[in-house]
């Protein structure tokens, strides 16, 4: 079984903000492969299905992004889950809007929901898939910037990466984390 976690925060006044592209990478999931993400528990909305032959739950924390870590926990702890079976989707300021970056494992940065992951799991050897949301101009407010919601063609960019995540996370299930990362790492440079 694989875990497939996507960051953001819970209520409507967060949809399609920068930083919630891990609930909307979760929400596409749940639409495609129709398995629906309403029972709560864990501290998150769950879903239960199965992707490329394999057994998932699609998480969605409702802890607030800061708490992340208190959900995933919870999840890994019930299913006896080791972390290299969990995949988190989530944002990132220093890369492109709509670059892709896959990795095996890696700190948190400057992601606060990450780093509560990274605590609570008492490791960062595991995958994670990263969406780029750019960075904001140097005199913008950066907790106001990821708060923000994306521009139309900035929206348009995000849908496509998101589309190619849900390859990705067949890729890593199937095939492995370093096939993922030669197929759907793009070209697209870091902004830092």
């Amino acid at each position: 079984m694989f875990v497939l976690a996507g960051l953001g925060n819970p209520g409507g006044e967060y949809d399609r903000t920068r930083h919630n592209v891990g609930f909307e990478a979760i929400n596409y999931l749940s639409a495609l492969y129709r398995i629906p993400t309403t029972k709560a528990k864990f501290k998150a909305l769950v879903g239960e299905g199965i992707i490329q032959g394999e057994k998932v739950l699609l998480v969605k924390p409702q802890t607030y992004m800061n708490n992340s870590g208190e959900s995933i926990k919870a999840v890994l702890d019930f299913f006896k889950l080791e972390p290299q079976k969990l995949i988190v989707i989530y944002d990132d300021i220093d890369l492109e809007t709509g670059a892709v970056r896959i990795r095996m494992q890696g700190g948190a940065g400057t992601h606060n929901g990450m780093r509560s992951i990274l605590y609570h799991l008492g490791t960062e050897k595991f995958p994670r898939i990263r969406i780029g949301v750019g960075r904001p101009e140097p005199h913008y407010d950066l907790v106001s910037y990821v708060l923000g919601k994306f521009s139309l063609d900035e929206q348009k960019v995000i849908s496509e990466a998101i589309e190619n995540i849900s390859g990705a996370v067949g890729e890593i299930m199937v095939a492995g984390i370093e096939s993922a990362m030669g197929k759907y790492n793009d070209a697209k440079k870091n902004i830092s």
